[in-house]
């Protein structure tokens, strides 16, 4: 990992009445740069990124009930918007950060982005779980089912967005494909400058770590210009 450094963050989130432990590496010399990812424990291209660009600081952070805090929990959006990103920045000595996500991290990444938009440069998010009944009735048995399609409605029919530079990433084999290109879509519509990356894959780590270079490598720098 270079000359960097980990270190492990106590977040206190009240709203979920609970805490988590974010694993963070900081380059060698200052920055005001932040990425913060979810799936903290499974991203773990993401550290070998941060190495070699060694530009930004990087937040892994875990979910203690993923298939709850990432399905637009509104309890969550608001723990990520106004007690971690905020505690981090103030840690770190940062500015807005790019949030990452994959699958329903994705998800969560997005629905944060948009309830707490301030706190937020860029949106790098991969094969996001942006369910919609006539793609994805195969999902309809997910506990949180109906909370997921009521949202990305929401977003979907929305007119104008806090727009950011957005990457979306999605293999070529999966069925979330569909989803994540109407999502661009929408997105793009809504003033976004988002970019839709198709590569060969399916929906796994493999497929999103092959995906870090070059899709987030651009996108820091549009979210990040020199």
């Amino acid at each position: 990992m270079g000359a960097g450094r980990w270190r492990r963050v106590r977040l206190p989130l009240p709203a979920l009445q609970s805490t988590i432990t974010a694993h963070v590496w900081s380059p060698p010399s200052d920055s005001d740069r932040l990425l913060v990812a979810h799936d903290g424990p499974d991203y773990q291209g993401l550290a070998e990124h941060a190495a070699l660009a060694n530009r930004y600081h990087l937040a892994l952070l875990p979910a203690r009930d993923r298939d709850d805090w990432y399905s637009a929990c509104p309890a969550y959006a608001q723990s990520l918007g106004l007690e971690i990103l905020p505690r981090l920045r103030s840690r770190l000595g940062t500015r807005s950060a790019v949030g990452a996500g994959a699958s329903l991290g994705a998800l969560a990444m997005l629905h944060a982005q948009r309830t707490h938009p301030a706190n937020f440069a860029g949106l790098f998010l991969q094969s996001g779980s942006f369910f919609q009944p006539r793609h994805d009735r195969q999902e309809s048995g997910f506990r949180h089912w109906p909370r997921i399609i009521r949202y990305v409605r929401r977003v979907l029919a929305a007119s104008r967005g806090p727009a950011v530079p957005a990457t979306l990433t999605c293999g070529d084999t999966e069925e979330n494909l569909a989803n994540n290109r109407d999502m661009a879509d929408a997105l793009r519509i809504q003033g976004y400058a988002v970019t839709l990356a198709v590569g060969p894959g399916g929906h796994d780590w493999p497929t999103w770590r092959n995906a870090l270079d070059p899709h987030l490598t651009a996108l820091l720098s549009e979210a990040w210009p020199e």
